[in-house]
């Protein structure tokens, strides 16, 4: 979705509408976002969405892990998500492929409580397979820690993708 008007010209719908799903299913971070206005520019309203988001507790972070959709695995997606997991083939997954995300996604989630993260836009399901299969030996601080990161970085190239920016 691009955004054709500017950010202060929103309702409040409109504004909940275009980026209640940058932070997956979190719509709430947009609905404090939206009582920020006025917004200087968009990178004044990116810096504020990110501030929201990185000074909110351990509890609400690891809730907004766990509304991210298991890779591969998950049929239920948001629209970025289903862009961003089609981009980097994880609908054409291999029978093979698709029982090490299930085994994966699984012992992660035992291990860590939440499901594992990864900006996926730009990478393949070679990179990503990789990536899980080292993270997985991580510790829960790091790994909280990355995942964190993760999710920050998919928000961003998702109000990249809305703000046209570059």
């Amino acid at each position: 979705m691009k955004l054709t008007k500017n950010i202060n010209l929103l309702s409040k719908k409109e504004f909940l509408s275009i980026f209640g799903n940058v932070f997956e299913k979190s719509d709430w971070i947009a609905d404090k976002a939206f009582d920020l206005k006025p917004f200087e520019n968009s990178k004044d309203f990116v810096i504020k969405m990110m501030n929201i988001y990185e000074n909110s507790s351990n509890e609400k972070i690891i809730n907004i892990f766990n509304l991210h959709p298991k890779l591969a695995i998950e049929k239920k997606l948001t629209t970025f998500s289903s862009k961003e997991q089609a981009g980097a083939k994880l609908n054409t997954c291999t029978k093979e492929e698709l029982e090490e995300f299930e085994k994966l996604n699984s012992d992660y989630q035992k291990k860590f409580g939440f499901p594992f993260l990864i900006a996926v836009k730009g990478k393949n399901k070679d990179e990503i397979l990789n990536n899980f299969r080292q993270r997985i030996k991580n510790s829960s601080k790091i790994e909280f820690d990355e995942a964190k990161i993760q999710v920050k970085k998919i928000a961003l190239m998702r109000l990249e993708e809305i703000l046209e920016i570059n």
